[in-house]
C-alpha cells in the first residue's frame, strides 16, 4: 500500500472520478500496478483526510514540457491541444493552460519535468452509485 497526498483542491475530482491520475517526481518507492492506493489531503496535519483507497492500474515514465507544450506518458508524446486539455483534465484541471499555471507556481524553475505518472482506477461518481441501488 502505497499513500499519497493532494492539495485541497483535488479531493473533489477524485472523489467526482474526474481526478484518476497523479504525476510525481521520482522517487525510492512509487505504486505498482495491482497494488492499493491511499489518497489524502493534508497529510502530516491535524487536517488530514483520507479520500479514498484505490488500485493502481498503471504507472509511466513522464516528461511534462511546458514550453513545448508537449507529454511524454503512457510510452506516447501527447501533442495536440486537444490531447493536453484531456490529460490535464484527468490530473483535475479545466485545461492544459490551467495545469501550467499551477504547475509553474508550484515549481516555478522547471520548464521541463521527469517523474512518473500513476493512474488508478476512478472512483464511480455518487450518482452513478444512486443510480445501481435503484436498478
Amino acid at each position: 500500500m502505497v499513500a499519497y497526498s493532494f492539495k485541497k483542491q483535488f479531493g473533489p475530482p477524485i472523489m467526482a472520478g474526474t481526478k484518476a491520475q497523479t504525476i510525481r517526481a521520482d522517487r525510492k518507492r512509487h505504486a505498482r500496478p495491482g497494488e492499493e492506493l491511499q489518497l489524502y489531503t493534508g497529510m502530516r496535519t491535524r487536517q488530514c483526510r483520507l479520500i479514498a483507497r484505490v488500485p493502481c492500474i498503471a504507472v509511466y515514465p513522464c516528461r511534462l514540457d511546458f514550453g513545448l507544450r508537449m507529454v511524454f506518458a503512457n510510452d506516447g508524446w501527447i501533442r495536440t491541444d486537444k490531447d493536453l486539455d484531456a490529460f490535464a483534465v484527468l490530473d483535475g484541471f479545466r485545461s492544459w493552460d490551467e495545469m501550467r499555471v499551477f504547475w509553474r507556481a508550484e515549481h516555478p524553475d522547471v520548464s521541463v519535468f521527469r517523474g512518473v505518472l500513476i493512474r488508478w482506477t476512478p472512483l464511480a461518481p455518487a450518482d452513478a452509485l444512486d443510480i445501481g441501488a435503484a436498478a
